[in-house]
């Protein structure tokens, strides 16, 4: 009779990949899902060669292994582990079929770390022989959109855009055009955000100077009190009124030592108010009989 179509070892795949699919979809078992995708991983091992006949069903039932096993690490929020579970079955970033690269882009920008796949996108989409794949445009615009231009990394972008040699002159100028779009983008954003920081810093200073010029007043005001103090009243009661005043201050001003912005301007009042009262103890002496 006919050989089987497959041996055992596809054959045990193909099975623990259905158990696996049931996990994950119906009874909701992540750690049981990844295990069966794990054995059905090793129970290919490395696979026919390229020329083998059963080479492609062969790829297909290991791609969708892993494509179950990474869901169900993200549903367990243990997607730090999907990279270097994946590699180990496919050993180098070149040979990730296209979908789980896909899978692996997504999951990373989706969880605010595209950094991760920085090295490995860069690497499999570098490689000659995936620039041939049906897939490999929309996997180029995918790793533009969720890793090298949300990091701001723009020049790598356009140089990685005109590397690829099997884009035509009208593709890469898309491409190159959607980089331009994004890195002016970036730039607005940024100016932006200065304008606005160096709009908040002479709101800070004028505040300050305002709040500034009154103690300054109370000050005085003060110092001229003195001056009309016996000696009975010049010790105890100056060094007890300078620090009323003071205390008064902060709370007529309401300054909140829990803003971050407090900070600074807390100090700022305080190394002015040690040069006013340096100012208002100079001119005072005590009192003589001449005075």
């Amino acid at each position: 009779g006919e050989p089987p179509a497959w041996a055992p070892g596809p054959a045990q795949a193909a099975a623990l990949l259905e158990e696996a699919a049931d996990l994950l979809v119906l009874h909701r078992d992540f750690a049981a899902a990844v295990e069966r995708c794990e054995a059905g991983c090793d129970s290919l091992g490395h696979g026919p060669g390229p020329g083998h006949e059963r080479c492609e069903r062969f790829a297909e039932v290991k791609c969708s292994l892993c494509v179950v096993g990474i869901q169900a690490l993200a549903e367990m929020n243990r997607w730090r582990e999907v990279l270097s579970w994946v590699l180990q079955y496919y050993q180098v970033p070149e040979h990730l079929p296209p979908k789980v690269l896909e899978l692996c882009i997504l999951l990373y920008s989706k969880v605010g770390e595209p950094q991760v796949m920085l090295e490995v996108g860069s690497s499999w989409l570098r490689a000659r022989s995936n620039q041939g794949l049906p897939e490999f445009g929309s996997l180029l615009e995918l790793y533009l959109a969720q890793v090298l231009l949300p990091l701001g990394l723009f020049e790598g972008a356009e140089e990685l855009v005109r590397g690829c040699a099997g884009f035509g002159s009208e593709q890469q100028l898309a491409f190159l055009s959607t980089i331009c779009d994004s890195r002016c983008r970036w730039a607005q954003r940024e100016e932006a955000r200065l304008a606005e920081e160096e709009q908040q810093d002479p709101a800070t200073e004028t505040v300050l100077g305002v709040l500034s010029q009154k103690l300054l007043t109370m000050l005085t005001l003060l110092r001229r009190a003195l001056r009309s103090m016996s000696n009975h009243f010049y010790l105890l009661p100056y060094k007890k009124m300078l620090l009323a005043t003071f205390l008064l201050y902060l709370v007529v001003v309401r300054l909140d030592p829990a803003s971050p912005t407090s900070l600074p301007f807390i100090y700022k009042l305080v190394q002015l108010f040690r040069q006013a009262w340096a100012a208002v103890l100079s001119p005072i002496h005590r009192p003589s009989l001449r005075d």
